[in-house]
């Protein structure tokens, strides 16, 4: 069996343990120890996109949501994909603790170290409710603070973006598999993008005052960070509230695409910080 061939075996059949397992309601078998991290982002690529076909399975019923403790809406896919992200997880790296959003909002928060998974299973959950298919499941590896891998799936649009430390970054859609690259900022001005969702019309444009700006965009979820990864947009302040799931894996795949993500100081956005709250950020071509 070729060395690619090999590999696509396994992940298909690493995810389908890890799905007949949870459908079963048993405990997973013993972890599977001898991935090298090499092929752990096709792993968490396909991983990602198992999750993505539990959410979209949802998406198509007359599904319902609920508010959290926040005040932020949750669905049964957010917690159906959550189980199917987090299973395969402890079955690739049962040493590796890993945040995710539902099980924190649940009161579940790990202790992490250097090293640890942020899970995000549904990014965009507003998105999901209005039924505009700007909705994402994130996966991202944090090390020493940095995302060093990462995945986003938007399944409603059929396509899913990756990225890790050293080998760079790729999209893959209708259109099959590409490498992506942050681009020049091109002579006509900026293309900003910003949120959907939560948008702070005021704080914005004082944030651009003096930038030239061609364009200006609106996009749901992490999205934003890979449309700058892909050199579809720019620019991408965020003014108001995140959490480290909420941008981790795009802020992995920008990184491996040639870009960056800064506090409004100009210091790089770390990982692990006490209530995993982030700060106010920009995200650009480095």
């Amino acid at each position: 069996m070729l060395p690619g061939t090999m590999t696509r075996w396994f992940v298909k059949n690493f995810v389908r343990r890890v799905s007949r397992a949870i459908s079963q309601k048993r405990k997973l078998v013993a972890p599977i120890l001898s991935t090298p991290s090499d092929q752990w982002l096709e792993v968490i690529a396909h991983i990602a996109r198992d999750a993505g076909q539990v959410i979209m399975a949802i998406y198509q019923t007359d599904f319902s949501s609920r508010g959290k403790e926040d005040a932020s809406p949750v669905t049964e896919a957010d917690e159906r994909a959550e189980e199917v992200i987090t299973a395969a997880l402890r079955l690739l790296t049962p040493d590796i603790p890993i945040v995710a959003e539902e099980a924190v909002s649940a009161g579940h928060i790990p202790q992490v170290g250097d090293r640890f998974w942020l899970v995000d299973p549904l990014d965009g959950t507003k998105e999901f409710i209005n039924r505009n298919g700007e909705f994402t499941v994130n996966i991202a590896l944090i090390e020493h603070g940095k995302p060093t891998l990462g995945v986003v799936l938007a399944p409603a649009l059929s396509r899913l973006f990756a990225g890790q430390a050293g080998k760079g970054a790729y999209l893959e859609d209708a259109q099959g598999r590409r490498p992506i690259r942050c681009r020049p900022v091109p002579a006509v001005g900026l293309t900003v993008v910003a949120s959907r969702s939560h948008g702070d019309a005021a704080a914005l444009d004082q944030f651009l005052a003096g930038r030239q700006v061609a364009a200006l965009a609106n996009a749901g979820s992490s999205l934003k960070l890979c449309l700058v990864a892909a050199g579809e947009a720019d620019l991408y302040p965020r003014l108001g509230r995140t959490m480290e799931w909420d941008i981790a894996a795009g802020h992995a795949v920008l990184a491996a695409a040639g870009g960056k993500v800064e506090t409004l100081a100009g210091v790089d956005l770390s990982y692990g910080k006490p209530g995993f709250d982030n700060p106010h950020f920009v995200a650009s071509a480095a």
